[in-house]
């Protein structure tokens, strides 16, 4: 048995509220599973946010430790695909959710869940990435399966200043597209541009023409990370045969829709899931991301907090103030 810190979350009865605070636990306490992980990193993600506030739909059992993303070095192995010392990452499933996360220096998890870390890529460098980096391979993937090439036009990037939406457009723009990047936080317009937008939007432009079926093709493809009424009216922007990847809903799980774009147009809305993907599929993401695309803007997109700062940067994250990727160092405390 061996005591660790993690980040506690537990109903405050009395004030109808969740708290978060810095405990001690025990690896004992942890669920069942074949491989025990030392964290060295974790990453701080929309979802944990969600699941720190005491959002049932994320997590259903409280006192819970949230924390999606972790990498680290595996202590204690039962399945023999696996042994002590090797570096890991763990993303998805349903760590962090109902199974206690990243945010505790200690988890045990199914051997199933988990990634080796491929060479190109360090502990820190697989959690600047961590969720967000693999939706955006995912994402990326999905648009270059349906065929889509520089020449086409712009790809429009929602959510811009977002952990998947900055990564997004690092990405986008190193593989040779044109980018233009819609944003709420317009004061990170030169940030924005550094990553390699050639064009930036207020995001309030987006819901105008809500009323219309159509609107003026503009885009040859899009990441939309926000979901909602910006999702259709990015839809309606599509040049004919474009294409969208959906890969978020921070601004609503629901939007209006009509047939128009799809038939008209021809447009492709994908759906893009990096939660339960096959084991298989996230490898190879992974190798991806650590050998041809790199992201070679990574260090202007993360940045590094120690799990003390957690309880304050959920609240920021959750009110939407985090701009690019925000690592946890789970052995710093």
């Amino acid at each position: 048995m061996t005591q660790f810190k993690a980040l506690w979350v537990e109903k405050d009865a009395r004030q109808n509220s969740f708290v978060q605070r810095i405990v001690t636990r025990d690896t004992a306490d942890l669920p069942a599973g074949e491989v025990l992980i030392r964290v060295h990193y974790s990453s701080l993600n929309f979802k944990d946010a969600l699941s720190a506030m005491g959002n049932r739909a994320v997590t259903k059992h409280y006192p819970h430790t949230p924390g999606i993303d972790a990498s680290g070095v595996i202590v204690a192995s039962d399945h023999p695909d696996w042994e002590p010392g090797q570096e890991v990452i763990v993303t998805g499933y349903d760590l962090g959710m109902n199974t206690s996360g990243g945010f505790g220096q200690y988890i045990r998890v199914p051997a199933q869940w988990l990634v080796p870390l491929p060479a190109g890529l360090s502990l820190y460098d697989a959690m600047a990435l961590g969720t967000a980096g693999l939706t955006v391979a995912l994402s990326i993937s999905k648009l270059l399966r349906m065929g889509l090439k520089p020449e086409a036009g712009y790809v429009f990037v929602t959510g811009a200043t977002g952990g998947v939406g900055s990564l997004s457009v690092a990405l986008l723009k190193q593989l040779g597209y044109s980018v233009a990047a819609s944003t709420g936080k317009l004061e990170q317009a030169d940030y924005l541009s550094r990553l390699g937008a050639n064009m930036i939007l207020d995001r309030e432009t987006l819901f105008e023409g809500n009323d219309k079926p159509l609107l003026k093709p503009r885009w040859a493809a899009a990441i939309d990370t926000v979901g909602g009424d910006i999702l259709f009216n990015v839809i309606k922007s599509l040049q004919y045969g474009g294409i969208v990847a959906c890969c978020g809903m921070v601004a609503s799980p629901e939007f209006s829709a009509n047939v128009y774009p799809f038939i008209l147009r021809g447009v492709s809305l994908l759906g893009v899931d990096s939660v339960e993907g096959s084991i298989k599929t996230k490898q190879l993401m992974w190798q991806k991301l650590a050998s041809d695309w790199r992201i070679k803007a990574l260090p202007l997109i993360a940045r590094e907090i120690p799990l003390t700062l957690l309880p304050e940067y959920t609240q920021q994250i959750f009110r939407g103030k985090v701009v690019g990727r925000i690592v946890v160092n789970m052995q710093s405390v």
